[in-house]
Order: C-alpha cells, then sequence, then structure tokens
C-alpha cells in the first residue's frame, strides 16, 4: 500500500517515527472507487473519513425538492467525508461521491479512535486540519454573502484552478449557488472584458 502522499502531508504538521508509521499502516487501507461511487450517502452513518490519493470528489446535499447543492470538492491531497457524521456517528447530511475514478485513504471510526490513543500526537495532526478547515467554511460563508457571482466565480477559478478543469460547468454553477445559464453568462462577459 503506497500511502507516501499521505506521510508527506502529515509530515507538514508532525513527525512520526517508524513505529509510529507502521501503527498507522495497520489501522488504515487504502481502496479504489469508481467514478459515480459514493463514499456515503445522506441519511447512512459516515463510518470513514478519507484522504484522497488519487481522483476528485464532491461532497452535496439533495434538497426537498431534489436541487442538489455542492458544498466542496477534493482532489489529491485533500480530505473527504460528511466530518459531522463521522464524529458523531449519526446519520449524514452530505453526500461524497466520486467523479472520477478514485484511490482514497480509508480511516475508519474505529481505527481512527485507536489511532489518536495509540499516537497522541495525531490528535494534534487532525484537530489542525478540522481548524484549517473550518476557517475556510467560514470564509467561504463571508464571500458568499459579500461578492457578486462573478467574483465568486474569479476567486475560484484562482483557488482552485486544478479542479476547474477537472469538473462540469454546472458543478461549479452549483458550487457557487448559481445557475449553469448565469455562469456562462459570466464566463462570456469576462472574454469580452480581455
Amino acid at each position: 500500500m503506497n500511502i507516501e502522499p499521505l506521510l508527506k502531508y502529515i509530515s507538514k504538521y508532525i513527525d512520526l517515527t517508524t513505529d509510529e508509521i507502521a501503527f498507522l499502516k495497520s489501522k488504515i487501507t487504502v481502496r479504489k472507487f469508481l467514478k459515480g461511487q459514493y463514499i456515503v450517502q445522506q441519511g447512512d452513518v459516515c463510518r470513514y473519513t478519507c484522504f484522497v490519493l488519487s481522483g476528485c470528489t464532491k461532497t452535496f446535499y439533495v434538497d426537498s425538492e431534489g436541487q442538489e447543492h455542492i458544498l466542496m470538492f477534493s482532489i489529491e491531497d485533500w480530505w473527504t467525508s460528511d466530518m459531522g457524521s463521522f464524529i458523531t456517528q449519526t446519520p449524514a447530511d452530505f453526500n461524497v461521491q466520486c467523479l472520477e475514478n478514485s484511490e482514497l485513504v480509508i480511516f475508519p471510526y474505529e481505527s481512527y479512535e485507536n489511532l489518536l490513543a495509540g499516537i497522541p500526537k495525531l490528535e494534534r495532526f487532525f484537530r489542525q486540519i478540522i481548524e484549517k478547515a473550518f476557517v475556510a467554511s467560514q470564509k467561504r460563508i463571508v464571500r458568499n454573502n459579500s461578492l457578486s457571482a462573478k467574483n465568486q466565480y474569479l476567486y475560484f477559478r484562482e483557488q482552485y484552478p486544478l479542479i476547474e478543469q477537472r469538473i462540469p460547468q454546472y458543478m461549479i454553477a452549483s458550487y457557487l449557488g448559481i445557475t449553469k445559464e448565469f455562469l456562462s453568462k459570466i464566463k462570456s462577459q469576462l472574454i469580452l472584458e480581455q
């Protein structure tokens, strides 16, 4: 199992000994998912959190009218799951679905708890990445409430150029909270402004 990208990612926050790496490897698995496959579905309990080795996922919910609302995308070196469901082991509010064939490092809930007990510094690591995710989520709320749709799109394009090239435009529109027609209009306007 090649988890080098995960170990490199973790090393940005904490240093693991050879024994700790061996313990970590004993508690996780690498799993391949096909394009379209779900990691978790709304209403099911999220049994694991995942680190993306390759591929792309989307986290979204479907409202009472059947409308899809995308909250985030995850690509290589990003995490994906319904964190609220994972932490509380209660039914998920969100779906996580693969947009490409994907390879993920799976941290099952039971193993996650054992890992934190066995390698206490991993608790600090996970706290730091959850804090970063929380701050990013708050900043996104502010952007959604303060920026025009055009400026939200420009921010998305600047911050996530690798994602934009990999997903359909209607999904970007859903993420931005606008229609795909309005996104097309914004993109046409940007071309004219060049």
